[in-house]
């Protein structure tokens, strides 16, 4: 998966601007690239945890034109990858991309949960 720097920029903004709660939203990517990145409220309001709500509910059909939907959310302290409340309510986010950047750190990481088995998936910036 490839996030590039203008789309990376626009989730730091968007976890900044949401602490001390996490931010959540979607990636929208195309052979494995994100083309734009579209922030949505947490309905948890919560720094443990994400319900993401989309302003623009027409976003959840992206996959009819073609795109690929991957879940960002972030976390506040913690490092870049899943933790164990983002396992046990992973939900329809099971076996899709799931991007996760640490404020604290910097760090971004994606992954794909499965069957609570977590697999790290190559992230490149561009």
């Amino acid at each position: 998966m490839v996030i590039p720097a203008d789309v990376r920029a626009q989730l730091v903004a968007h976890a900044e601007r949401e602490a001390p709660n996490e931010a959540c939203g979607l990636l929208l990517l195309r052979d494995g690239r994100a083309e734009r990145y579209e922030p949505g409220t947490n309905k948890a309001a919560s720094p443990y945890r994400f319900e993401l709500e989309l302003d623009n509910p027409e976003l959840w059909f992206a996959e009819d034109d073609g795109f690929e939907l991957a879940v960002f959310h972030s976390h506040l302290s913690a490092p870049a990858r899943p933790s164990r409340t983002d396992v046990e309510n992973i939900g329809l986010w099971e076996r899709r991309p799931y991007v996760i950047l640490s404020l604290r750190s910097g760090d971004l990481a994606a992954f794909e949960i499965e069957a609570g088995q977590i697999r790290e998936l190559t992230l490149a910036t561009s």
